[in-house]
């Protein structure tokens, strides 16, 4: 028991020397101490982490690093934007912008060498170099023709805080010409393809479209010179003719015994001019066989280009134009050229190829004018812009209704837009100015719909067929119900067209009672009311005169001439009423939509 009390004391001191006391508590805090290390330690990255979080320190100091340099280098770039801004210059910033945006396109451009892709409707675009009146107002070129097919709208615009930026609008087309193209290329892409469909009893039609100093004139009639008269050579009209000349002689051609002829006549207001008889006013009728026949057009036998270009030069020194903003020698009517082939021992009509130089579109979409001429004129463009492209829309689709009696224009191409055989080419002129840009969008958005609507035909849709009914047969005025059908198709565009229709037909029966009382009064002055009272008089003035039958006859002259002046009378009013109602139909129109 000793020996075993002996060896439990022995084994108590190393216990106690195991379980050491907190040595007045001095141990328990630096233990604390070394606890709250160890956790410190315990909680940071080592390794790997460590190494990660690094990384994303140098990343971030890195991005920081960049966007401060990126600042700096924008910031050095601006004000060196603004040096080369030319303070005198008042669209200098502008100019740079679109330089900016050009610098970054890939142009390139359309050469002889390039096909040329046959279509039943082909619409292209050409633009026109910057003219002197915009050169010295230091005018922006707003157009970039950056493809053979493809060209851009640098519209120029102000936000509200007045800060300048450049909006771009892209167009396609199935060809683009840039502003050094020269006529020759223009018509191997445009008219020429359409000059062998008339050898094969086709109609050809080739328009030129746009603005008021685009270009139309100059690109289907030829350039001006510099005592304002026109070099017929090198237009669309006399390269076409040299064409059929040179298809004419081929032995193929030559075995159907064709002659050539020519006809050139203008649509001004409604009317129809001879440009090749004095202006002589035409009327435009439909035969028993639902043709349309121009009443007194002369056709002239042409047979050799320079016949052709005398026709031309004859009709152009004639045509009513006018003086604008835009420009000197502004054509104010449609100009409709035409090459006719014809049978020579039947004189049978073969096929024909229409040049047409159109209005100037903007006419057609300012009535702000308070003289009523000019107020007419350009409702009657616009009612031929709108009726030319539903008309082009109904050649794209087959079996569709062709509303031409919606306009003078498009009455007189009916046979250009009917068959299988028929052709049409669309050239949108467009002007590159900063101040025509508005117009230059408007044109372009015209030819683009007209395209759009070609390429939508080619898949057989037939929701615009369905769109589109045919006039019904209880109706009476076809002009009036064709006119109708386009406005119908402006609904479906979504612009409201119920003021515009009621303004169009206000027109349209102004210029119709302006004819009737003209052919009244023709009539009245025809009946020889004067001649006839002198011969009266004559006879009562002989010695053997019989008063009682001279009273007679006298009586009954002056009863019929009552009943003219009556009719003439009716006529007058009538015109007269047509004139308020056209006054009243103006002023719910305050601009007419763009075609």
């Amino acid at each position: 028991a000793g020996a075993g009390a002996g060896a439990g004391a022995a084994a108590a001191p190393s216990k106690l020397h195991r379980v050491k006391p907190p040595n007045n508590g001095r141990h328990s805090i630096g233990g604390a101490a070394a606890h709250a290390v160890e956790a410190r330690k315990a909680k940071e990255p080592t390794g790997a982490a460590a190494r990660r979080r690094s990384h994303c320190v140098k990343e971030v100091e890195r991005l920081k690093k960049n966007r401060e340099e990126r600042r700096a280098r924008q910031a050095e770039a601006v004000q060196q934007r603004l040096e080369e801004i030319d303070p005198n210059h008042p669209n200098g910033e502008f100019q740079l912008m679109i330089r900016d945006i050009v610098s970054g396109l890939n142009i390139t451009s359309l050469t002889p060498r390039d096909p040329v892709a046959p279509q039943k409707i082909t619409v292209c675009v050409r633009k026109r170099p910057l003219n002197k009146k915009e050169t010295g107002r230091q005018e922006v070129d707003v157009l970039t023709v950056n493809a053979k097919n493809h060209l851009f709208v640098h519209e120029p615009k102000s936000k509200v805080d007045l800060t300048k930026y450049v909006e771009n609008h892209p167009f396609r087309f199935d060809y683009a010409f840039h502003e050094r193209t020269e006529n020759s290329l223009v018509y191997r892409f445009t008219a020429q393809p359409l000059v062998e469909t008339i050898f094969d009893r086709g109609m050809a039609t080739c328009f030129a479209y746009g603005q008021t100093g685009s270009g139309k004139t100059h690109t289907m009639g030829g350039q001006f010179t510099n005592n304002r008269e026109q070099d017929a050579s090198d237009g669309i009209y006399a390269l076409a003719a040299a064409d059929v000349f040179r298809l004419l002689a081929l032995p193929k051609n030559q075995q159907k015994d064709l002659i050539v002829s020519s006809s050139f006549f203008e649509i001004y207001g409604g009317k129809v001019f001879d440009l090749l008889n004095n202006k002589a006013k035409l009327r435009i009728l439909e035969d028993g066989k639902q043709q349309v026949q121009i009443v007194g057009l002369a056709e002239e036998r042409v047979t050799s280009v320079d016949d052709v270009l005398h026709c031309i030069q004859l009709g152009n020194q004639i045509r009513t134009s006018g003086t604008t903003s835009a420009n000197q020698h502004s054509s104010r009517s449609h100009a409709v050229f035409q090459l006719i082939l014809r049978k020579r021992a039947t004189n049978k009509l073969h096929g024909k190829f229409s040049l047409i130089d159109l209005a100037g579109n903007e006419r057609g979409a300012d009535t702000s004018s308070a003289d009523r001429q000019t107020r007419m004129e350009g409702a009657e463009i616009n009612k031929s812009l709108l009726a030319l492209k539903e008309c082009i829309r109904a050649l794209g689709r087959k079996g569709a209704h062709l509303p031409f009696r919606a306009s003078k224009l498009t009455l007189v191409l009916k046979d250009s837009f009917v068959g299988d055989r028929s052709r049409t080419c669309m050239i949108a002129m467009v002007s590159p100015g900063q101040c025509s840009c508005e117009h230059t969008l408007n044109t372009l958005r015209y030819a683009d719909r007209v395209k759009e609507l070609v390429a939508s035909n080619v898949s057989g849709s037939r929701e615009d067929l369905a769109a589109v009914p045919e006039p019904s047969a209880e109706v009476q005025d076809a002009e009036a119900e064709d006119l109708r059908l386009v406005h119908q198709s402006l609904k479906q565009d979504q612009v409201e067209s119920n003021d515009l229709l009621h303004f169009h037909e206000a027109v349209a029966h102004l210029v119709a009672a302006q004819e009737e009382l003209v052919e009244c009064h023709r009539e009245y002055h025809n009946a020889g009311f004067i001649a006839r009272h002198e011969q009266l008089l004559g006879q009562a003035d002989s010695p053997d005169c019989d008063m009682e039958e001279y009273a007679r006859r006298l009586e009954e002259l002056l009863a019929e001439q009552e009943n003219h002046v009556a009719q003439l009378r009716a006529k007058v009013g009538c015109f007269r009423q047509q004139l308020s109602e056209e006054e009243i139909a103006s002023q719910h129109i305050k601009k007419l939509p763009f075609p």
